[in-house]
Formats: structure tokens, C-alpha cells, sequence
């Protein structure tokens, strides 16, 4: 079982601040949470991990650079959205601050 000395601890290593009720609330979800694992643990599975003869595998390639005309990169360039110069614009997802 989880208390909440330990609750606490994991609050100050996540820099968050708790109140008491949420303290205990989360004691109680991390306590249910680990009974489950628990119990998962501690079931077994009879299954037969024999392979089957024709299974579907993963197949690689060899990763080769290659390089394109000045045509064909233009053609893909073209067919971007946006682009500058020899380029595709996207949109920014990441803020620096």
C-alpha cells in the first residue's frame, strides 16, 4: 500500500503542489492501481509460443541515400502546401522561450 509520506515524495520530485484532499485521493487511485498490476502479475497464461511455419514477418530494406533531379525536387516542391525556397513551410508546434 501506498501512503502518503510517499505520495508527498512524488509530489516534491514532480515540483507539484498537493492539498490534503488530493493527497489522499491519489493515495487511494495509486493504491487501486498497483493492487490491479498486482493481480496481473500474479496471473498466468498457458499459451504456445511455438512459431507457425509462414508467420508474417517484418522485411527490410537497406536504407540508401539517394538524390534527385533538379526537376523532381522541384515537382515535389511544388506540390507542398508551402514552401520557402527550397523548402516545405510547416507549421510551428514547438514555442521557444
Amino acid at each position: 500500500m501506498i501512503t502518503t509520506a510517499e505520495i508527498e515524495k512524488l509530489a516534491k520530485l514532480a515540483r507539484i503542489k498537493l492539498d490534503p484532499a488530493e493527497k489522499e485521493g491519489l493515495t487511494k487511485e495509486i493504491d487501486s492501481i498497483l493492487t490491479y498490476v498486482d493481480q496481473i502479475k500474479k496471473a498466468t497464461v498457458d499459451v504456445d509460443y511455438t512459431p507457425v511455419p509462414g508467420a508474417v514477418h517484418n522485411v527490410f530494406r537497406p536504407d540508401i541515400a539517394r538524390t534527385i533531379s533538379p526537376e523532381d525536387r522541384e515537382r515535389l516542391l511544388n506540390e507542398a502546401p508551402d514552401r520557402e525556397g527550397e523548402f516545405i513551410a510547416v507549421k510551428k508546434i514547438i514555442a521557444q522561450e
